[in-house]
């Protein structure tokens, strides 16, 4: 996919100078902007961390992985910029956040029905079954989560952070690699292993879908009896006693 090349210049005055009122997100490799292009596009930017090293692999690993995408439920990746100290992406803008923030109700969003979280279930799914099916090569996600699934104007899903993301070389089923992910939605089995499948991606899925009926955080130390305080784990629970009807 053709991607543009903004200049710095113009996505400093779109985001305001990089202003703290204009960030929307953050993550371990760097922050995302709120920006209005000249045109009135509003776009998403992600700013890369400073590290000593100067090393953004992380974005330049997204960069080449979503140059190669093209899905209408992964999020779109419209350019970049690398005439900066650290390189920046340009991105569609989602103007309903991410699917966490309706979960976890930490916006005042309001609540989301069951039509349209089924409706993000489905396209969630199907974004990953293209990634690891019809992507050539296929794809590995990495880090699939609520936090990672962002929500457009229509509130149509679109899976979006490849920053950790792996292509599968030809031939092969799975890659020897450090762990990388999120606690609550990693694979136990690529824990133990360090072999990294696109199961590994499907178990990360399989908690969001638990998280979309529930409502319950993946993680919880606070409120779940410390033997449940991974949602997985109190959901399988609750399936063996055969409780699922019961409240959490």
């Amino acid at each position: 996919a053709l991607i543009r090349i903004f200049g710095g210049s113009e996505l400093e005055v779109a985001t305001n100078n990089f202003a703290d009122d204009m960030k929307i997100g953050a993550g371990g490799f760097g922050a995302v902007y709120k920006g209005t292009l000249e045109t009135g596009e509003l776009v998403a930017v992600k700013k890369a961390l400073v590290s000593g090293d100067g090393d953004n692999k992380e974005l330049v690993n997204e960069l080449i992985i979503l140059t190669q995408i093209h899905h209408k439920h992964v999020v779109k990746l419209l350019g970049c910029c690398l005439e900066t100290k650290t390189p920046l992406l340009v991105y569609e803008y989602a103007s309903n956040g991410t699917l966490a923030d309706h979960l976890q109700e930490t916006l005042d969003v309001g609540y989301m029905g069951w039509d349209q979280r089924l409706t993000v279930a489905l396209q969630s799914t199907e974004a990953l079954s293209y990634l690891h099916c019809s992507a050539s090569p296929p794809i590995l996600h990495r880090d699939v989560k609520a936090a990672n699934i962002l929500l457009d104007d229509n509130w149509d899903a679109k899976v979006g952070d490849f920053g950790v993301s792996r292509l599968i070389p030809d031939g092969d089923e799975h890659i020897s690699t450090a762990i990388q992910g999120t606690l609550g939605y990693l694979d136990p089995e690529y824990f133990q292993t360090l072999q990294l499948t696109d199961k590994s991606d499907v178990y990360s899925l399989g908690v969001m879908l638990v998280e979309l009926i529930t409502s319950l955080k993946p993680v919880d130390t606070h409120h779940r009896d410390p033997k449940f305080s991974n949602l997985a784990l109190l959901f399988i629970h609750h399936i063996k006693e055969e409780k699922l009807e019961e409240k959490y």
